[in-house]
């Protein structure tokens, strides 16, 4: 009778209960609710027999959650719920039934108030727990049945509460899985076979399952890939539609020319590499970076909001959360450029060319001080350490900070751009894959088995801790390097060469070039590289030793290490700002001569394995070093040889082939534009050595437009048809473009060519030149 009335109240019709007026929110949107707290809410329904681990295990994950990731976690079970909400119910199967949906009620409460809510109930039929999952759908709620796949051997044997033994003895009746039914979930979104893994195994599944749902983020994240620093995507490409209305509004602003490491920043902020960043770092955010390794976001109205205000030294009131922002993203300029700049509410990004490749808004120009950037981001005195030296070239006493529109998608046209996926293109990739979750891997070497081994054996860590498809993002860093560094054509040919032949098999691995360039800051920068996987979707990143390093390039400690090897590793894994990203440590690893594969070594047959390090590697690539025999020696210099599958053959080949041409080939050392110089209708230049390469020439032609004369002699002084009112002018330097261009006295038919300085190409630092120079 009682069951029945219930059955009856429960299906009247609410007529005069109106949660909320139409049209009108009363209560705080989920989304703005999860943004503050830095979660999502989710019921996780766990149902098993009595003792198959339901609260063992719950009790675990909550411990997990919230003591190491800080979240806000309440388990809501039979015991808890029977001395109150459920404390006039029997078990019957409509008090069971009735039970199920009081707790799915007080669930679906603590799910939208955003707590992750743990129901561990035996719930024995399935007709409930349905109900229960429909309930939470209705609502937009998440919900997750997880099943506690265990014997009825094994619970009895079990027995925590001593219940089964009461059931032998005749005490207790109609016991679920006895003599009472239990239905098991025909899908649950979760299996555990508790009996067979341990606890720590389930609560690794359990939470990799909540972070592919992304339940442990704040901001909306597809699935399977982590939010961006802020929780909102940044992409500032100017829309097709708006784009010539944007390219005429630049023709008219005064011009900041940049130089290819500033391209590569630019880059990095207009697809969104360093959200919520929008632009080049106005002072205040300068200060937070350097002083804080992070920014300011204001997550109530937009977290790059409060990045783009004017820097305010007296203000005191600030938003309350921070990202990582560890390095300084400026442009310096000259004081010319900023007398050029005066009061203008915006002003065109140019490259060498002198083509606008971004418009910057609301500029805020300030003093730069380049020793406190140096001493606060390096941590470290060594003026001719390679980005450093670029910070103290003389002239660029400023910079210039705000946001920026990009012209167009930033193009390089060196064979690699179909590599550059922006970061909206990289997770549309990674979801195409069907990926759970993505780990990244950053190089600036070339793949050898050493690496591929790291990188497939973190595969298998991710799918021992539950994930069903992890994959990899194979990250080479795309911009400025170092001049020792491996070119980068050379690197990304051969991460083709290693996919394609199935070391990193290209199902479960993406490709995709990283555009930052590298400022060797260590423990510092390492923080950088792991915000920015971040923001593309990784939630794993793979770390090494020495990340970001290198040697002292003057002074006494010239050739050591800058900072400790172990540091930048640590660092990182302890450094606050990295939201649910976790790390990815590795040990070196040693050549095993037995089975010809890359592993930890076996110390009990330590003259089984040989250690390859880069140096090595690129002696013997030097060297033209062949197969070794089958009696692998153990000096590999001496014997000029590669042990097998130690790297792919095709890989290898292109590696050896750099090292032994590394001074006469033409390589693509860093991300650097080519092309795009403005040329008249009788000037001829080659695909061969575009704009931006060291033999670039402009050559000149007759009327006939194939016939090469030279504009130092074969030009008149006074064009024909127009007499002495007009003369000839041969514009060596269009206006805007920086590259030391001139006529070549000494070279045949005198065809227009860039300066170099001991090989390298020279500029003009001091501004965009705004006349035509030539002669």
């Amino acid at each position: 009778m009682v069951a029945s009335y219930r059955e009856k109240m429960l299906s009247r019709p609410l007529n005069n209960i109106i949660e909320c007026k139409p049209g009108e929110e009363c209560r705080m949107g989920s989304a703005m609710r999860s943004r503050v707290l830095g979660q999502k809410g989710v019921t996780l329904w766990m149902t098993g027999l009595s003792g198959s681990g339901k609260t063992t295990i719950s009790e675990a994950l909550e411990k997990q959650l919230l003591l190491r990731f800080g979240k806000n976690v309440y388990r809501i079970d039979g015991d808890n719920l029977r001395t109150g909400l459920t404390r006039d119910l029997g078990f019957s199967a409509a008090d069971r039934g009735e039970s199920v949906r009081r707790a799915a009620e007080v669930a679906a409460l603590f799910n939208e108030a955003g707590v992750i809510t743990m129901v561990t109930l035996i719930s024995p039929y399935r007709k409930d727990r349905d109900a229960a999952r429909a309930m939470h759908q209705r609502r937009g709620l998440p919900f997750l049945e997880v099943f506690m796949d265990v014997p009825l051997d094994v619970v009895k044997a079990r027995d925590p509460k001593g219940l089964y033994k009461k059931v032998a003895q005749g005490l207790i009746k109609n016991f679920t899985g006895v003599d009472a039914p239990y239905e098991p979930p025909l899908s649950p979104e979760l299996t555990l076979k508790n009996s067979e893994m341990p606890v720590p195994a389930c609560v690794d599944k359990l939470v990799a399952a909540l972070s592919s749902l992304g339940s442990l983020t704040g901001p909306p994240a597809s699935h399977g890939l982590h939010p961006p620093d802020g929780g909102d995507s940044v992409s500032l490409i100017v829309p097709h539609e708006q784009l010539p209305a944007r390219l005429a509004e630049a023709a008219r602003l005064p011009r900041v020319p940049l130089t290819d490491t500033d391209t590569n920043w630019l880059q990095v902020i207009g697809e969104g590499w360093a959200a919520p960043l929008r632009g080049f770092m106005r002072e205040g955010t300068l200060v937070q970076a350097l002083h804080f390794n992070s920014m300011l976001v204001d997550v109530v109205n937009g977290s790059s909001s409060y990045a783009t205000k004017p820097t305010e030294w007296m203000q005191s009131d600030f938003p309350k959360q921070r990202v990582s922002m560890p390095i300084p993203i400026v442009l310096p300029i000259t004081d010319f450029t900023r007398r050029c700049i005066g009061k203008s509410a915006a002003v065109a990004l140019t490259n060498a060319a002198g083509t606008p490749l971004a418009i910057l808004r609301d500029p805020e120009v300030y003093e730069l001080r380049v020793r406190e950037i140096i001493a606060r981001t390096f941590g470290i005195t060594d003026d001719a350490h390679p980005y450093i030296a670029q910070l103290l070239a003389p002239g660029k006493t400023y910079a210039i900070g705000g946001e920026v529109e990009l012209l167009g998608r930033i193009k390089y046209n060196d064979g690699l751009d179909k590599y550059r996926l922006t970061v909206d293109e990289l997770r549309a990739a990674f979801a195409k894959k069907g990926a759970d979750v993505v780990y990244a891997f950053q190089t600036r070497n070339p793949t050898h088995a050493g690496h591929a081994f790291l990188m497939k054996d973190s595969r298998r860590k991710l799918v021992e801790k539950g994930y069903k498809n992890p994959v990899l993002w194979l990250s080479p860093l795309g911009g400025w390097t170092k001049k020792s560094d491996v070119p980068l054509d050379v690197r990304v040919k051969q991460h083709i060469e290693v996919m394609a032949a199935g070391e990193l098999h290209p199902d479960w691995t993406v490709m995709a070039i990283w555009p930052s360039p590298m400022i060797y800051a260590g423990p510092t920068e390492v923080q950088f590289h792991a915000k920015s996987r971040r923001v593309a979707g990784a939630s794993y990143f793979t770390v090494g030793r020495d990340p970001a390093g290198m040697p002292f390039s003057s002074g006494p400690n010239e050739g050591d290490d800058l900072y400790h090897p172990d540091h930048g590793r640590y660092v990182l894994m302890s450094s606050p700002g990295v939201g649910q990203m976790r790390f990815l440590g590795f040990e070196k690893v040693y050549y095993d001569k037995k089975d010809h594969t890359m592993r930890t070594p076996d110390r009990s047959r330590k003259d089984d394995f040989i250690s390859i390090s880069g140096s090595k590697m690129r002696k013997l690539a030097a060297a033209g070093a062949k197969p070794c025999p089958p009696a692998i020696p153990s000096d590999l210099i001496k014997a000029k040889c590669i042990p097998p599958g130690f790297m792919v053959q095709k890989g290898w080949e292109i590696v050896s082939d750099y090292y032994m041409r590394q001074k006469t080939g033409d390589w693509i050392p860093y991300s650097k534009q080519m092309g795009g110089l403005r040329v008249a209708p009788n000037v001829r230049t080659t695909a061969e050595t575009p704009f931006g390469h060291a033999e670039f020439a402009a050559s000149f032609v007759g009327t006939d437009k194939r016939t090469p004369i030279s504009p130092w002699h074969d030009l008149p002084l006074y064009p024909q048809a127009a007499g002495r009112r007009f003369v000839n002018f041969v514009a060596e330097i269009p206006k805007g473009a920086t590259a030391k261009l001139e006529v070549q006295k000494k070279v045949l038919h005198n065809p227009i060519m860039q300066d170099t300085k001991k090989g390298a190409l020279r500029y003009y630092t001091y501004g965009a030149p705004f006349f035509n120079y030539g002669m």
